[in-house]
């Protein structure tokens, strides 16, 4: 496991997450305010880094693509 990685991943994530999440609230939109308050809270449960990246790249396209 390597710690400095995945703190960088989470930091990174985070950020769009953020984004995603003041977005969603400003605009009432479910999707990106979903998708926001997921990008910030997976880090803390995937330990796997592969795995983090392709969990969070889905969930940054995810509002592109599901339209509420």
């Amino acid at each position: 496991m390597d710690t400095t990685a995945q703190l960088l991943w989470g930091i990174l994530f985070g950020g769009i997450g953020l984004g995603y999440f003041i977005y969603g609230k400003k605009q009432r939109a479910v999707v990106p305010l979903l998708a926001g308050i997921g990008l910030l809270i997976v880090p803390y449960f995937i330990v796997n880094i592969f795995i983090l990246v392709i969990t969070e790249v889905a969930l940054i396209i995810l509002p592109y693509f599901i339209k509420i």
